[in-house]
């Protein structure tokens, strides 16, 4: 029996993410062959109807299970523990001086491989 309607309700979402689609076909299209209208009217204009696709999606199945990831992640990033200021500039410090450090040690590798490159090939004296 569930089945039944969720077959129906998938059906009847395709239609609406058809739509959704065909709205912002139509409003990018709309965008361009007014072209001759002013660009804050266009444009206005293309956000209307992204909102208006926009909230056709959220009333699918799709949008719905998307609205759930979305709020989900707001409550985790509420989760998260930022780091103060001054372990930002520490970690920032440390990860300046591992960096150069690093390019010190490949710059002084590729003189070694090329001087010994050199001298293999002959052309170093």
């Amino acid at each position: 029996m569930a089945k039944a309607e969720e077959t129906q309700g998938s059906g009847f979402d395709t239609i609406k993410l058809a739509v959704a689609v065909g709205l912002l076909v139509v409003g990018v299209l709309g965008f361009y062959w007014y072209a001759d209208e002013s660009l804050l009217f266009r444009v206005l204009g293309l956000l209307a109807v992204a909102l208006v696709a926009i909230g056709i999606v959220f009333t699918t199945a799709l949008g719905q299970s998307l609205a759930g990831f979305l709020k989900e992640s707001r409550t985790e990033v509420r989760k998260m523990v930022w780091p103060t200021r001054a372990e930002a500039t520490q970690t920032t410090l440390i990860v300046i001086v591992v960096v150069i450090l690093v390019g010190i040690f490949l710059w002084l590798l590729d003189m070694l491989l090329a001087w010994g490159v050199r001298m293999f090939i002959g052309t170093g004296g």
